[in-house]
């Protein structure tokens, strides 16, 4: 078997992304379980490519929360219960209101054209999915991104790592994975909505409809968790 060296910045990139998403794609597919260690020598056979972009993938994973670091043991799969995702949703339902409050004073021009175009793309994936396309995982990856700007425009540095800190990626890409189509729109509407409370620098407005989404979030994950 050959080894890819990946001795350029470009191919180490391009073959650490490669094993972010073989290795992401099995945990949201329950293909890693919980508690399971990601082994660097299997995945890096597997992909033919060397161990150093593996071990640059463990690295992003782990800061997102999909995995976490066992000193002298590995990378294994973190497993977050429904008692887990709920407590997460209590602080979300407390500080995203509160930022998106603030972010209707402080959010500037190109902030809010990000926000603008995030929005858009989503719509379009959601509107334009084919019945026998999964787009969840490009909106999920995007809604994070939304999300994140959101929070930033905020203007409040201490909010915006304490929710980086404590809302960690995966779980909310791990609930949005299962959304249906009806599910997707209706978040897409709620994002247009904050975004209109945004442009008329109306908090009150902006931070009831960020109740709104993540209550509406909240709600279908314990729906889902019923249904496991």
């Amino acid at each position: 078997m050959k080894v890819i060296n990946d001795t350029t910045p470009s191919e180490r990139k391009t073959a650490a992304a490669d094993a972010y998403e073989l290795i992401r794609e099995r945990i949201l597919e329950g293909a890693y379980q919980p508690h399971e260690y990601i082994r660097e020598s299997a995945v890096a056979a597997e992909l033919k490519i060397s161990r150093t972009p593996v071990r640059e993938a463990l690295r992003e994973l782990i800061s997102e929360g999909w995995l976490e670091a066992i000193p002298h043991a590995g990378a294994r799969v973190v497993e977050w219960t429904h008692r887990d995702a709920c407590e997460v949703f209590e602080i979300r339902l407390v500080l995203e209101p509160l930022a998106v409050a603030a972010a209707c004073q402080h959010i500037d021009g190109v902030q809010l054209q990000h926000l603008k175009q995030l929005a858009l793309q989503m719509e379009k994936l959601v509107r334009d999915m084919p019945q026998d396309v999964d787009v969840r995982n490009e909106v999920s990856k995007l809604n994070h991104e939304f999300h994140r700007i959101l929070i930033e425009s905020s203007g409040n540095q201490r909010l915006s790592q304490l929710l980086s800190n404590i809302v960690p990626n995966s779980v909310i890409r791990r609930n949005m994975g299962q959304y249906k189509r009806e599910h997707l729109q209706r978040s897409m509407q709620h994002h247009a909505e904050i975004l209109q409370a945004l442009e008329a620098r109306n908090a009150a407005w902006a931070e009831c409809m960020m109740r709104t989404h993540l209550l509406a979030a909240r709600e279908l994950h314990t729906q889902f968790s019923d249904e496991v």
